[in-house]
């Protein structure tokens, strides 16, 4: 079952990373982020477009999974934030981009950047969500009866 409803096998994520300059501020990205995202959502949900998300740095530096840097807080909490969106190509993703309005609420965004723009597409090798609780609990029973996992 895909976790992204729609998704084909074969489509495309993007991701751009965003580090703001250190006079504007989170709201002043939600906004004109929110303009060029409905935009893209008006304009391209018949022709490619699946949905989106943006994330935003929340400071936390996991202890447990992070193998550089012992830091305990993020120095980019509140300016790094992440545009991913889901497309059925590349190609269309492109298209999407060469309209005026588009360029003109892009360069809104790209204001705020301190790190200009890098938007990279990848291909999905994987997608899941978690089990059900009653899912889990036979999962947990077949792991400890038949994989040797020390963790189990």
């Amino acid at each position: 079952m895909a976790l992204i409803k729609e998704f084909p096998p074969d489509g495309v994520v993007t991701i751009n990373r965003v580090i703001l300059k250190p006079d504007y501020t989170v709201e002043d990205l939600e906004e004109r982020d929110a303009e060029l995202c409905e935009h893209v959502k008006t304009f391209h949900s018949i022709d490619g477009f699946i949905g989106g998300f943006v994330l935003m740095n929340a400071g936390m530096i996991s202890k447990e999974g992070s193998t550089v840097e012992d830091k305990e807080v993020s120095p980019l909490k509140d300016r790094e934030a992440l545009i991913v969106t889901f497309w059925t190509s590349f190609e269309q993703h492109e298209k999407s981009h060469q309209s005026p309005e588009f360029q003109k609420l892009f360069e809104r965004v790209l204001e705020l950047c301190e790190n200009g723009n890098e938007e990279i597409a990848y291909n999905m090798l994987w997608q899941g969500k978690a089990y059900d609780p009653e899912t889990a609990q036979k999962a947990i029973e077949a792991k400890k009866k038949f994989a040797s996992c020390e963790s189990c």
